[in-house]
């Protein structure tokens, strides 16, 4: 079956479909927000298995479907890479066409604490200058931007369908509850952002068990303390996912790393319409999981 395409004013899910995949592939699914780089740091840590990485992270796992960057040339610098490679995609499962033995991984975060991040992204980034690289000029909506308690809400409510806006509730909603279906399916792991804080090291074993890594017991400590918010943070030239001088500081995108505040933004009754939308966007089972503390 044909992936279904999902395309943005900066991004293109059919360029996937002529990627030759190799059978050791890591692919790192997730919504914006989510905790993308963060996963990416943990897979770069894990195949280097040291803190000293040889490249900066963007060159080292690359986001396949941005568009800003010829589709040739992400390819070619992919096909150069002689270890095992990680890559970033913000495309759901069903859009992409799925390797047998790749590994995949996909992250979820509570939607409301992603939906904080997004918004104060969205005011780190220079929107003239991806307008000059995209063609797209900067929509209103953008240039004039509503506080964060009302941008929150009218994300809440939402209607978009993921086709339109996958960041929007829905798109949110699609990319994880299709994951959800697939949870079951071997070369598939789900990860959540929540565990990554509440145990980092745990998480990080477990995804190097997952992905068939073996890591000596005395490089640990220095590979978990790498990948810790404070770590990322300091070294954010070198982390932050900014090829091309999109953001205006990259420090700035490390924002906060916590959770759990984003519920305190909404009156009680926008909190219970959030909730209701949800109940009707996916099963139950995977809002509790999505939504525990």
């Amino acid at each position: 079956m044909t992936p279904h395409r999902y395309r943005s004013h900066d991004e293109d899910s059919r360029r996937w479909l002529s990627f030759p995949m190799r059978d050791d592939d890591i692919v790192i699914s997730t919504r914006s927000k989510h905790g993308t780089t963060w996963t990416q740091m943990i897979c770069a840590l894990l195949v280097f298995q040291t803190p000293d990485l040889p490249a900066p992270l963007p060159e080292l796992s690359p986001w396949l479907d941005w568009t800003i960057t010829p589709v040739d040339e992400v390819h070619a610098k992919l096909a150069a890479q002689d270890h095992r490679r990680f890559i970033k995609t913000h495309t759901p499962l069903d859009g992409l066409p799925i390797h047998p033995a790749a590994r995949y991984i996909v992250v979820a975060r509570h939607p409301l604490d992603a939906a904080v991040s997004l918004y104060h992204q969205g005011s780190n980034l220079i929107r003239e200058r991806i307008a000059e690289l995209t063609g797209v000029p900067v929509p209103a909506s953008k240039k004039n931007r509503l506080s964060l308690h009302d941008w929150v809400v009218n994300w809440t409510r939402a209607e978009n369908g993921p086709r339109e806006d996958l960041d929007m509730l829905p798109g949110v909603m699609a990319h994880l509850g299709d994951a959800w279906a697939r949870r079951e399916e071997p070369n598939l792991l789900l990860v959540h952002y929540a565990d990554l804080s509440a145990d980092l090291e745990g998480e990080m074993r477990r995804i190097a068990a997952y992905l068939d890594i073996d890591v000596p017991e005395s490089r640990w400590p220095a590979l978990v303390k790498a990948a810790s918010f404070a770590e990322m943070k300091a070294n954010a030239e070198h982390r932050a996912p900014d090829p091309k001088g999109l953001m205006r500081s990259k420090v700035a995108f490390f924002r906060r790393g916590t959770s759990g505040a984003a519920a305190e933004l909404l009156a009680s009754e926008e909190l219970a319409a959030y909730e209701a939308r949800v109940a009707d966007l996916i099963p139950e089972d995977l809002s509790a999981w999505l939504h525990r503390p």
